[in-house]
């Protein structure tokens, strides 16, 4: 699975299951994933790429400079999308 910087990834595994979260990077099998409050840019989420369900959805760096802009970007993304 092909997965890039500032992509809204949904999880399928663990405690935060069902939940968007934002790529802060990539490592092999891994991504690094935040959603701006409780996976903060400061201490990533760190997620095997299985356990992830990517969208189209890839957030502009400027998205990406504060857990704010995180909060705001996928807040308006989950209303876009229900």
């Amino acid at each position: 699975m092909d997965c890039v910087r500032g992509q809204i990834m949904r999880s399928l595994k663990g405690h935060d299951k069902g939940d968007f979260q934002v790529v802060l990077k990539t490592d092999g099998v891994y991504a690094y994933m935040a959603d701006g409050k409780r996976r903060r840019m400061e201490a990533p989420k760190k997620k095997k790429l299985m356990h992830l369900a990517p969208t189209a959805t890839v957030l502009s760096e400027e998205s990406l400079s504060t857990n704010r802009q995180i909060r705001t970007a996928l807040t308006a993304y989950r209303a876009h999308t229900t």
